[in-house]
């Protein structure tokens, strides 16, 4: 196993969502989807400690009421049950009781209290699930630790993804190695505050629910919430971690010596699966990562870098590889942040585009080659306090619309 050292992380480049001690996966394909797997399973052989975050949609789809209620009869699961192609959103008393159904089933097959299990569908909204596909094959899922299982069990949360998204880093804490994981959908109608994605995070970290909540929601708002596709936020979707606490560690708090590096341990695992659901846009072909410092504080320079990314004339430029710089700037001016409008400095990578809102001389067949890249850094430094932040998206091509065009057909 080849490790990668980063900062006091470990990266593990063959660690899966299985790697963390205690838990185990699996995924097949039960006809809900024409070809790639659509059922999957993440088990623990213990009560896990979990939190999670959900969608800010107003109109939530049934399976997210069935896991809230689940997590808060203990503040702990030791399995979820995952479908795709089918949403369960919008279906009424009959969808209700079909995310009920499917808790029933996975939890009969794995001789666990219901409430011990979540439930996550995404696919297309407002069809009502096909339960003579799903509640069978939930009773053959064949769960193990080994990364064929890991492997379909990450095709099996997929949608319009061209792939899977998975990620696993270690890290000493209490002097144990503490190991986390993650795997995510999402390509389409992502918006900050959880859009079309769904995200499961697996630790063997000791610490406690509420613990655990604070964490992922302060992880979740530098990360998850940070990245935008198309401007929709949809109806199902949410990040969720659970852990095992195998590890041996003494239970972690805010007061414990390494509560930062188990943090940074959480926000590098989701800051991972973010980058890749933004590289993953629909159509896209290019990573946009936005870097805005100089702003009133963090967390105007995170909404003014997630204005510019998620700017449709920003990201049309950015796949034309037309250094027009303003758009940036039109963005950052609408943005609704503190801003001088002549202290601006902008950059695309290492070129300098604007000076204190003055435009600079620099080779437009240079900042268009440099924005031939598969990953595009821009830069804004607002000269304006201490603030910084950063955002990710990526461009908006003409395979955005041909995708979302036929979605149903």
């Amino acid at each position: 196993m080849v490790l990668i050292k980063e900062s006091s992380i470990t990266k593990m480049e063959k660690g899966t969502i299985v790697t963390p001690a205690g838990f185990q996966a699996s995924g097949m394909h039960t006809g809900v989807k024409r070809k790639r797997n659509d059922l999957g399973m993440i088990y623990c052989d213990v009560p896990a400690s979990t939190a999670a975050l959900y969608t800010l949609n107003i109109i939530q789809a049934a399976p997210l009421q069935v896991t809230k209620e689940s997590i808060a009869t203990e503040g702990k699961l030791q399995a979820v049950v995952v479908n795709s192609g089918n949403a369960n959103a919008c279906t009424g008393k009959r969808g209700e009781a079909d995310a009920y159904t499917m808790r029933r089933a996975a939890a009969d097959r794995l001789l666990l209290p219901e409430h011990m299990v979540a439930v996550s569908s995404t696919g297309i909204i407002g069809l009502d699930m096909p339960m003579d596909k799903i509640i069978p094959n939930i009773q053959i899922l064949h769960l193990s630790t080994d990364e064929k299982a890991a492997a379909a069990f990450n095709e099996s949360i997929l949608t319009t993804d061209t792939g899977p998204k998975s990620t696993c880093h270690q890290a000493v804490i209490d002097g144990q190695t503490v190991t986390m994981a993650g795997s995510a959908k999402g390509s389409g109608m992502i918006e900050p505050k959880m859009g079309t994605m769904l995200a499961y995070v697996t630790t063997d970290a000791a610490i406690e629910p509420e613990m655990l909540q604070v964490a992922l929601k302060e992880v979740t708002d530098k990360t998850f919430n940070c990245i935008t596709i198309d401007g929709d936020t949809s109806t199902n979707d949410m990040v969720l971690t659970m852990a095992s606490g195998k590890a041996g560690n003494e239970s972690l708090t805010p007061a414990h010596s390494d509560w930062e590096t188990f943090t940074e341990l959480l926000q590098k695992t989701c800051e991972d699966l973010a980058k890749m659901i933004a590289r993953d846009g629909e159509g896209a072909t290019k990573l946009i990562e936005v870097e805005v410092d100089g702003a009133y504080d963090d967390a105007e320079a995170v909404k003014a870098a997630k204005t510019i990314v998620g700017s449709s004339l920003v990201k049309t430029a950015i796949y034309g590889a037309d250094p027009n710089w303003g758009r940036i700037i039109a963005a950052v001016g609408r943005s609704g942040v503190n801003v001088n409008a002549e202290t601006i400095d902008v950059s695309i990578g290492p070129i300098p585009l604007l000076e204190n809102s003055q435009p600079l001389s620099f080779s437009e067949a240079e900042a268009s080659d440099y924005l031939m890249h598969e990953e595009v850094v821009i830069s804004v430094n607002l000269n304006n306090g201490n603030g910084c932040g950063k955002a990710w998206g990526c461009d908006l091509t003409y395979d955005y619309v041909r995708i979302n065009a036929s979605y149903r057909t």
